[in-house]
């Protein structure tokens, strides 16, 4: 079956994982999205046009993250890779702690999902588990391929997720400074053990913090202390380190977005924010922008086009 011609868009939420406490293993999917279009063309090769976010950065040939995903999938599932054109309308910021290189993958794998559609029927576990092995953990490409609040986990069988809607009195914020910082970094300054009142401590929090965003949102600044993590990684983002103390000082549920530096404040209402929104980019020493977004609750989707 030819596939030539077939055109699909898909539409991929950015992502905060940990969220405190849940390290390596809980994420959000945001109101911040890349777009893409790809079609099946008869030449050879892929081609990509790039708008918004890594315009004139990131690469524009079969090297391209999103293409490599789509290779990946159609190699995973036995098909030969044809020639493709992509048109991508980025929105969310790279090395934000955004989750936008599992955006990316996972904007791959939908399209090739798209693609293959009536060719090969690929099932929601194989997609999680061929993010997985690309981006190499599941917390954030669960929540951008599945939308809401997510818990990820591995087995021998492979990675899974449990997907939960998050009460309607949760209202986050992301606050996103002008530098980077690479994940590898972050994760390098992660001690290879922790004491075990530690452990026992971000345990509880994360139990509680699952409480909080389904059921008490009042619970949300003490179930998103954390010991595992953060403390670890604050010298390589003292600007994100101060700035979330200043936050927490002040009452709100501040916390790293992923790797950061991008800081997640998961406030109890859209007033709350706000105030929280004005004191962030008051306080901070380096610009910060204040991103009101909501909960995605859709996930990765797919628009057959032709």
């Amino acid at each position: 079956m030819s596939l030539i011609g077939r055109t699909v868009r898909v539409r991929v939420p950015a992502t905060t994982a940990n969220l405190g406490p849940g390290f390596d293993t809980l994420g959000l999917a945001l109101s911040l999205y890349d777009e893409l279009e790809v079609s099946v063309r008869d030449a050879p090769g892929a081609c990509v046009a790039v708008h918004g976010v890594g315009a004139g950065e990131v690469p524009t040939d079969e090297s391209n993250l999103v293409v490599r995903a789509i290779a990946h999938t159609f190699r995973a599932l036995g098909q030969d890779l044809p020639g493709l054109d992509l048109i991508a309308h980025n929105s969310i910021p790279h090395g934000r702690g955004l989750g936008s290189s599992g955006t990316a993958i996972v904007s791959g794998i939908t399209a090739a999902r798209g693609l293959l559609d009536g060719v090969v029927d690929v099932d929601d576990n194989r997609l999680l588990a061929l993010a997985t092995e690309m981006e190499g953990h599941p917390d954030n490409v669960a929540p951008a391929l599945f939308g809401g609040l997510t818990i990820a986990w591995t087995t021998p069988e492979g990675p899974k997720h449990k997907k939960l809607m998050v009460h309607r009195g949760v209202s986050p914020l992301v606050l996103v400074p002008e530098f980077t910082l690479s994940t590898e970094l972050a994760r390098s300054l992660q001690p290879e053990s922790v004491p075990h009142e530690d452990a026992v401590f971000n345990v509880s929090r994360s139990a509680l913090l699952i409480a909080a965003l389904t059921q008490s949102p009042e619970l949300v600044f003490e179930s998103t202390e954390d010991r595992l993590h953060q403390t670890y990684r604050g010298s390589a983002m003292p600007q994100t380190r101060d700035l979330i103390a200043v936050l927490r000082d002040a009452g709100y549920a501040a916390v790293v977005s992923g790797a950061g530096p991008s800081i997640l404040v998961l406030c109890t209402s859209p007033a709350e924010r706000a105030v929280a929104a004005d004191l962030a980019v008051s306080s901070g020493e380096s610009p910060w922008r204040a991103l009101p977004l909501a909960v995605d609750v859709k996930g990765a989707t797919v628009e057959f086009v032709s």
